[in-house]
């Protein structure tokens, strides 16, 4: 049996990442505080925004590991 033949296109994944979810967390902080008191709505912001700035940060690091350029053995599909 032959082995097969080694991948020319890769598939790059970022990571897992907790900053959704902190994001998510201060945007209902936000919305609790719009209901209750007000300092849940600025510790919400406040947790929103540096997550947001967080995941950024960590986005463009993932990104600046990509390669420029790709070699691919296959045709691409036409465009209609």
């Amino acid at each position: 049996m032959s082995q097969p033949e080694k991948p020319t296109e890769l598939i790059y994944l970022a990571g897992g990442s907790v900053y959704p979810a902190l994001v998510a967390a201060g945007l209902a902080g936000v919305i609790i505080g719009l209901y209750s008191w007000w300092p849940y709505s600025a510790a919400g912001a406040l947790t929103a925004l540096i997550a947001v700035i967080a995941w950024l940060r960590a986005n463009r690091s993932d990104i600046a590991v990509l390669p420029n350029e790709q070699q691919t053995d296959t045709a691409p599909i036409p465009l209609r």
